[in-house]
């Protein structure tokens, strides 16, 4: 047996023992040592593995299975531009505190600066993004890999392979295995807080800064300030359409608060960050203050859900929340122009209790937090790390991997973004949702329109049909353009890979029609 074998083997059966479920791998060759030693406990049944072609799908793919699962997922490629594929999925990784267990091979250092082909420096390439870095030589074992690292991230392992590449085909290596549960990471005390604001708002980042919902839920109840939440699906306590009515200044004024407490990071609306700028105080809890967002700035800040001291809110502060609230449901429920808007609100009423549902950046998450009403029974995700539109239906693929019925909506760019992530043959149920509106939709809502090159450097016309592109890729697909086919598309059943392409009106028709929602809000 080789060195690259044994350095190989020992690496995942300390990654069998630690309790890891699944690995996502792309073929390649100097990571053939790695490949087939997961292959040889794969077909023992000690680990599930995924294959993708694409280095920067499989990343987004094992994203999506951490997401799910909670647990650390060991990616593998081979050198050179592939692990360079990695990179944008470990920066949402990074933002995120998600377990992305990166296992990059590499020619021996001796070759480095040497002209030798598919060689480049990948020590540190992810620089700041992981939490942890090692360069490992075939003479570095037995070792102890760094799994304590990953409860606040990814961990990279830059894993040097000497030429033979392929061992003998024995698996003895993986009797007496000894398997243990996740471990459970140990967190200071997290501290009280106390205030004597009765006039406090509660504000929920998408991805509840990595805390589970039963204890978010909790902290908000025992806190009983009003919640917006960029989740509506998840809290039906929340206020509705809060980042819709804070549009409107004289909303503003009379909703003012005191104190905000922040938990998680605001990533979605302006209006909801103009409100947290007016408070006095705002107490930021997230336990990336401690890692990527260290210089974040705030009155108080905790790593942890804290223990809470409050008075008794203001219970006229907290109806006048409730009654534009109100207002603004009768407004929007009052919608029955083909529309984002109403898209939106149709999908997030119309998605089945107990479904998963992922959410792509840009547009289709902005409308979903504006036109949704608050309600549960829905499990959602999103990549709000870095917001991008890159690597979505991985993602949701991944997540879907571990779920029984999941739905995704994407915009087109975001799908188009992502093609490579249709290329699977694994058992999967979820349904892509595509809002076509051929093009960068969310920049006719924002100060770029009117510029001139407008059209051409950021509505970004296509004129593709997605649903065209998907069944070339082997892909149940097709297109709808009302709201009662959206409604029976949302009742069916999620089975097998599917895509749905809502094609939407023009996208300054829908950025025309924000407005005049917007400047309903000051009538009402």
């Amino acid at each position: 047996m080789n060195d690259s074998t044994k350095l190989a083997r020992v690496i995942v059966k300390q990654i069998l023992e630690a309790g890891v479920t699944d690995v996502v791998i792309s073929p390649g060759s100097r990571n053939a040592p790695l490949s087939l030693a997961f292959y040889a406990a794969h077909k023992r049944g000690l680990i599930k593995l995924h294959i993708r072609i694409d280095e920067r799908t499989a990343a987004f793919f094992a994203l999506g299975i951490a997401k799910a699962s909670g647990r650390p997922v060991p990616i593998v490629c081979t050198s050179g531009t592939a692990v360079a594929n990695y990179h944008p999925a470990v920066l949402e990784a990074s933002h995120t505190n998600v377990p992305l267990l990166v296992l990059t091979a590499d020619r021996p250092a001796s070759l480095r600066r040497t002209g030798a082909n598919q060689t480049t420096e990948q020590a540190r390439i992810f620089g700041k993004a992981v939490r942890y870095f090692a360069d490992v030589s075939g003479t570095a074992y037995p070792m102890e890999l760094p799994f304590n690292s990953l409860q606040s991230g990814p961990v990279h392992l830059n894993i040097q392979f000497e030429e033979p590449l392929v061992g003998d085909e024995s698996d003895e290596w993986l009797g007496n295995l000894v398997i243990s549960t996740p471990k459970v990471f140990t967190r200071k005390p997290p501290g009280t807080f106390y205030t004597k604001s009765t006039r406090g708002v509660l504000v929920i980042g998408h991805d509840r800064a990595g805390f589970s919902l039963d204890a978010v839920t909790k902290f908000a109840k025992e806190l009983g300030w009003p919640v917006i939440a960029e989740d509506p699906l998840s809290f039906s306590s929340a206020i509705s359409h809060a980042s819709i009515f804070l549009t409107s200044r004289k909303v503003v004024e009379d909703l003012a608060p005191d104190t905000v407490v922040v938990i998680g990071r605001t990533t979605l609306s302006r209006s909801v960050n103009s409100l947290i700028a007016c408070a006095r105080k705002v107490i930021a809890i997230d336990p990336r203050m401690a890692t990527v967002d260290s210089d974040r700035s705030a009155s108080q800040k905790f790593l942890q859900l804290p223990a809470i001291e409050v008075n008794q809110p203001d219970s006229d502060y907290a109806e006048a929340w409730k009654k534009y609230s109100l207002r603004t449901s009768k407004l929007i429920s009052d919608i029955s122009t083909w529309s984002e808007a109403l898209i939106a609100r149709e999908i997030a009423s119309g998605v089945p209790s107990g479904t998963s549902l992922f959410i792509s950046s840009s547009r289709p998450i902005r409308d979903i937090e504006g036109f949704a009403e608050a309600r549960t029974g829905v499990e959602t995700f999103a990549n709000r790390g870095l917001a991008g539109i890159d690597g979505n239906i991985s993602t949701a693929l991944g997540i879907a991997s571990q779920r029984r019925e999941t739905i995704a909506v994407l915009g087109d760019l975001g799908f188009l973004h992502d093609l490579t992530g249709l290329i699977q043959k694994e058992e999967i149920n979820l349904k892509i949702i595509v809002v076509n509106n051929d093009g960068g939709g969310i920049f006719s809502t924002l100060s770029q329109r009117g510029v001139d090159g407008f059209e051409t450097v950021f509505g970004t016309p296509h004129g593709l049909n997605p649903a065209e592109i998907a069944k070339a890729m082997g892909v149940s697909a097709t297109t709808i353009s009302s709201q009662s086919e959206l409604i029976t598309e949302l009742s069916k059943p999620v089975v097998g890979l599917s895509v749905v392409v809502v094609n939407a009106p023009a996208r300054e028709f829908n950025a025309d029609f924000l407005k005049k929602v917007y400047s309903g809000i000051d009538s009402m």
